[in-house]
Parts: C-alpha cells; structure tokens; sequence
C-alpha cells in the first residue's frame, strides 16, 4: 500500500541489565506510533516481564525524536468501522492497565514529544524522567477526536484542572510544566537522561521484590475506593507485609546494623 513503512527491525527492542528491562518502541520514522503490531509486542512483553522476578524495574522510552505520538493515524483512518476501532482502543487500553498491573515498576524514560495516547503511555507509567526539550499533549480534539482513552491516565497523574486544559486544547505543554503538575518525576538535560533514569531504576531494584509488589498493586487499588475502604484495605495488606519474611530481614538488618539480604531476592 502507497505510504506504507515497511520495516524488519523488531517493534519492541528489549535490553536486559542488572535487574532493568529496557522496553524500547522502535519505530523512529513513525514516531514510535502505537500501531497494532507495536500495542501487540510491547503486550507480550510485559506478560513475559510479569513472570520474571530477574526484572526489578521497567524503562519505556522511544527510539528517535520522539517517545511516541500515539496511534498510527493512517492505521486509524484505514479503517473506522466500529467494530475495528473497538478493537483498537480496546488493546491499547488493556496494555496501559497491564503496565499498573505489572509486579514491578514501570519508569517512562523521555526524550521528545508524547502525544495523544503517547502522553497516555507516559501517564501510565509509575514514574517519569524527561529531557528538558521533551513535550507532551493530548492532540485529538485538533483533528476532532476527544482523548477519552488517555483521559483515564492523564487525570490519576496530574490535578483535575490541569487534566482538563490538555484535553480541552490539544496544546504542548513542555518540561517545565509537566513536572509542575506531576506528570513526570524530574526534569533533566539531555546528557543527564541515562544516569538519572539508571540511579532511579538502581534505588528501586535494591528494594525487596515482594514487598513493591504488593505495594505497587495495593496503591492502584485503593485508588477507587472511598477512605474508611480505603484504610482497611491498606491495614491488611501491611499486616500481611510486616507479618512477613522480607520486614523480618528489614528489622534484622536494622538492629544489626548491616544491609539487609532480602530473603526473597
């Protein structure tokens, strides 16, 4: 087909280093866009990831100019029968809750744009680092199409208003404003990126894996529930943790003043 890219490399390029998995969307000449083959490698991915305790953390981030500008447009556009574009947003919104539902944490490593379900990748991540050149947008609704989809993640990870104007006005935001309102951790210059997104990674790796775990899944459940729920929820899960080997080695280490060998890894 006239316009098509036509490509060999592998859509998700993956590298392994102590106890970090890389997660790379390599589709520099589109933008890293979210087509179907890439929402389908990076799913299998992260499945493969959530049953691997060798992996302490995840990065995502994107090969070239952008980390990703979202769905492939001409893909969109091929074809918008209904049941097609179920299908579609129905996968993307499956991966984005995987990456909450994963074990371990997942750290957005950005360098460039973030668009429309871009942004939502990034929204979806539990941590974010950007260069101080990247940008980020919810774009639909200049081509006439409300980021619903994105909104889902974009509202969890930044203040209610600041959620709104994105949507509202399809505008960039850049660095600086990001890291305001919470969309990403920590802004830094280009050089800098690797190393901060490593010492980030590093610091969560030494932590027990069970206990992120179970720390992980509990912060995104009690995010639907009122506040008494809330707590009793939380009582039980850190009854179950404290009540459990990894704080037995915690308090250990502590009294006897030494690193702790989390039992678990």
């Amino acid at each position: 087909m006239s316009g098509t890219i036509i490509q060999n490399e592998p859509l998700i390029l993956r590298d392994d280093q102590d106890g970090v998995a890389t997660l790379t969307l390599n589709r520099p000449k589109a933008f890293n866009a979210l087509s179907r083959p890439v929402l389908a490698e990076l799913e299998a991915q992260l499945d493969k990831i959530a049953e691997d305790r060798s992996v302490r953390v995840v990065v995502l981030t994107g090969h070239g100019a952008a980390f990703s500008a979202g769905h492939d447009m001409k893909e969109l556009a091929a074809d918008r029968s209904e049941a097609a574009l179920t299908e579609l947003f129905s996968h993307c919104s499956r991966v984005m809750v995987k990456l909450a539902r994963l074990p371990q944490p997942v750290v957005a490593r950005v360098d460039g744009i973030a668009t429309a379900a871009g942004c939502q990748l990034v929204a979806a991540c539990d941590l974010a680092i950007c260069t101080e050149e990247s940008r980020f947008a919810t774009s639909g609704v200049k081509y006439g199409l409300f980021c619903a989809t994105p909104a889902v993640a974009l509202r969890r990870a930044v203040p209610q208003k600041a959620a709104l104007e994105m949507l509202f006005t399809g505008d960039f935001i850049n660095a600086a404003e990001a890291l305001r309102v919470g969309l990403v951790n920590r802004v830094v210059a280009k050089a800098e990126l690797d190393g901060a997104v490593r010492d980030l990674a590093a610091r969560i790796a030494e932590k027990p894996f069970d206990v992120i775990a179970l720390g992980k899944r509990a912060f995104y459940d009690e995010a639907g529930m009122g506040l008494e729920e809330a707590y009793r929820h939380a009582t039980e899960v850190i009854v179950q943790n404290a009540a459990g080997p990894d704080f037995g080695e915690g308090v250990a280490a502590f009294t006897e003043k030494r690193k702790p060998v989390w039992p678990n890894g």
